[in-house]
């Protein structure tokens, strides 16, 4: 039996703009990055923070999506993969590599503007649209209990 296992999840801040760009007539690419937070208190008590800045790609109709609804600050949650990018530097010939997350599933965590709003942050407004990870899919309903009467 053979184990693998590729699957990343992380929520964090756009920490620029997405570029966007079509590859073909029929697909799309977005790259981005977010900025993952964390914060702890050290053994003084004193709180501690570091941030971890991930870069991103996404494809076809999410890339599309990324594009659209999201910019510099948007809070996200994304689900993906792991890729590893090699390349030689042409400046100094050397391996280069770096890894990136290929996104497969993204929700917008922020609200947009409804129509007539001007759109600043903090305003209370419709959500925008996502496509759901599969952790969403697989809850399962809550069953009717059996002793439950509508009176």
């Amino acid at each position: 039996m053979s184990l693998n296992l590729n699957h990343v999840v992380l929520a964090g801040h756009l920490t620029r703009d997405p570029e966007l760009r079509q590859v073909s007539a029929e697909r799309a690419c977005a790259n981005f990055a977010i900025a993952v937070n964390r914060t702890w208190k050290n053994a003084a008590g004193e709180k501690q923070e570091e941030a971890t800045f991930v870069e991103l790609e996404a494809w076809n109709r999410t890339a599309e999506l990324v594009g659209q609804y999201l910019k510099k600050g948007s809070p996200v949650y994304v689900e993906g993969r792991l890729r590893l990018d090699t390349w030689d530097d042409k400046e100094s010939g050397q391996k280069r590599s770096r890894i990136k997350v290929v996104v497969e599933t993204v929700q917008f965590l922020s609200a947009r503007p409804q129509a007539g709003e001007a759109g600043g942050e903090g305003s209370a407004a419709t959500p925008a649209p996502s496509r759901q990870g599969p952790a969403a899919r697989r809850r399962p309903a809550p069953a009717p209990a059996e002793n439950d009467a509508p009176f």
